[in-house]
């Protein structure tokens, strides 16, 4: 399977996650081949609503090109909603992260599996 089905199935099934607990999300398709900003999943429920970009590795550190955070910040600020950084490491679960949580690195934010353990938010922490 390539990397970028491997990405496809698992904001796949963060989505099926999200609508298992009473929240609705999509997948925007076209998320970083499009020459507008847009996550890679919209997720809402009772007026809130979360701008997800979502991440997994088999590292033990994902680095995220500035730009790409600066768009999601963009759209997630025009449309009204939180921006978050979800993450899976090999054999764990998601992490959320807030962008401020992130380390910066010159041209990259970048996160460890250290510090989603440290700053990251369990799935049930962020719906509740």
């Amino acid at each position: 399977m390539s990397r970028k089905s491997r990405g496809i199935n698992a904001e796949r099934a963060l989505i099926k996650l999200f609508w298992e607990n009473g929240w609705a999300a999509i997948r925007s398709a076209g998320s970083g081949s499009m020459q507008y900003p847009s996550p890679d999943i919209l997720v809402g429920k009772n007026g809130r609503r979360l701008a997800i970009e979502c991440k997994l590795t088999t590292e033990t550190k994902k680095y995220l090109p500035l730009e790409e955070i600066k768009q999601l910040q963009y759209f997630a600020r025009v449309f009204g909603a939180e921006a978050w950084i979800a993450i899976k490491f090999l054999r764990k679960k998601w992490y959320f992260l807030n962008i401020e949580d992130l380390q910066i690195t010159g041209k990259n934010y970048a996160v460890d599996e250290n510090l989603a353990d440290l700053k990251g938010l369990s799935f049930e922490e962020v719906i509740n």
